[in-house]
């Protein structure tokens, strides 16, 4: 492996393991700016990378990579970006203070960046991939263990995640004593389960790391891949990620089309078939929780506020939240196709106080941002880029397709392990085609 992309393992792994690494530098008493400097990590190692090829290209006065359609798009979006992190929010209708427009504008960037760095770095080679597959069945036998061995109470009492959450990041979570109540699945009858959240501390990011392993393994198809395989596909069942269920079906409809080959759509037949079952099966395995008193009042005002709700068995109230936020998102791109400026929607909203005018969606939230025309250049770069992937490497437009599905509800450019690694990834397939 070329010594160059241990900047791109360094990614995969550190990623990975931040938040739980963030979480217990946080109870050790690292806090505040300190704190905030070592999070930093990840941006700064890019930063270094990208400015690091810049001045190589200005030496050799040409790029380590040869400029096209996508390059041109990506780089099209950015400049959209950077011109509404300039407008005042005044002349736009939105209401983000400066440090809501800068994390806005990192959030909108990043993906674009790690694109580039891989364009740089170029095809990556299978040591790499194998590294990832690797650490996606680390990340879930850790998650595995710690659902049945480690306590709901001594991560909300004893843990650093509360603190990294709440005073660190300014997230405030309310349904579980500060933690993202996503930790567990609420039954509906004061009876939580535990979700796989494991390193990531989220069962979302821990999801959508094991899909693209998946993924990866399929489009391999070696015996050594089985054991790892299976253990991703234990973690992925025990996150209860259903959109990442749909996606890692998506991913491989995708990769069948890209290798011309139909074994992967009666895999992803089989992926949905066991995930309708699991849902059936799911309060029974995973270890069961409780709710504190406190946090009980908490659920019982939030179900009092949804009872008006029609219930099915397809439409709960994570289901119906989802929609709701959904089209909420919609509405405000539909009515105000111009954005609102940097800052005014997903976690970056809520995490500053601004009023939120699109969340979880990472088409609303784009288009809220950088109004229609950074909406249009964002789907045209990364449609562009997935027709350009499936001729050079089926598992990256697999694991793009996937991306692509989750992103209609969830703020997948907002994920660092996705933004980081599947970006760069793909960026590095269009100078070739990775060993597959």
């Amino acid at each position: 492996m070329p010594r160059r992309f241990w900047i791109l393992v360094v990614f995969v792994v550190g990623l990975a393991l931040h938040n739980i690494v963030m979480a217990s530098l946080w109870r050790a008493g690292l806090r505040g700016t300190p704190l905030t400097l070592v999070e930093a990590w990840k941006d700064a190692l890019l930063a270094v990378a990208l400015a690091w090829y810049a001045l190589q290209a200005l030496r050799r006065r040409e790029l380590p990579f040869r400029f096209g359609a996508v390059d041109a798009l990506a780089l099209a979006f950015a400049a959209v970006v950077v011109l509404y992190g300039l407008i005042p929010q005044g002349a736009l209708g939105g209401g983000a203070g400066l440090s809501a427009v800068a994390h806005g504008a990192r959030h909108d960037l990043l993906f674009v960046g790690a694109y580039f760095l891989g364009r740089c770095l170029g095809p990556v080679p299978r040591n790499v991939g194998w590294t990832l597959l690797a650490a996606a069945a680390a990340v879930a036998a850790f998650g595995l263990a710690e659902e049945y061995l480690v306590s709901l109470d001594w991560w909300r009492f004893h843990s650093g995640a509360v603190g990294w959450y709440r005073h660190q990041l300014g997230f405030p979570y309310k349904g579980l004593s500060g933690l993202p109540q996503n930790f567990v699945y609420n039954t509906g009858n004061d009876r939580p389960v535990r979700r796989l959240v494991s390193t990531f501390l989220s069962p979302l990011a821990t999801a959508y790391m094991l899909c693209v392993a998946l993924l990866l393994a399929a489009a391999w198809r070696r015996a050594w891949t089985i054991p790892l395989a299976a253990l991703c596909a234990a973690g992925l069942l025990w996150t209860y990620s259903r959109s990442t269920w749909i996606a890692l079906a998506a991913g491989l409809v995708v990769l069948a089309l890209a290798q011309r080959r139909a074994w992967p759509v009666i895999a992803a037949a089989i992926a949905i078939a066991v995930a309708a079952g699991y849902t059936q099966a799911f309060a029974h395995v995973a270890p069961a929780a409780r709710f504190t008193p406190n946090e009980l009042r908490y659920q019982h005002a939030q179900a009092r506020k949804a009872a008006s709700n029609a219930q099915s068995a397809t439409n709960d109230a994570s289901t119906r939240e989802h929609l709701a936020s959904l089209r909420a998102g919609l509405r405000a791109v539909a009515d105000h196709p111009q954005g609102y400026g940097l800052g005014n929607a997903g976690s970056t909203a809520e995490r500053f106080r601004v009023q939120l005018k699109a969340g979880e969606s990472t088409y609303t939230e784009v288009g809220v941002d950088t109004g229609i025309v950074g909406l249009a250049l964002f789907v045209a770069m990364n449609l562009l880029l997935l027709w350009r992937l499936a001729r050079r490497s089926p598992w990256l437009a697999a694991s793009l397709a996937a991306v692509l599905v989750l992103s209609v509800q969830t703020d997948t450019i907002g994920v660092p392990w996705l933004a980081f690694c599947v970006w760069a990834f793909a960026g590095g397939s269009l100078s070739g085609r990775m060993p597959e």
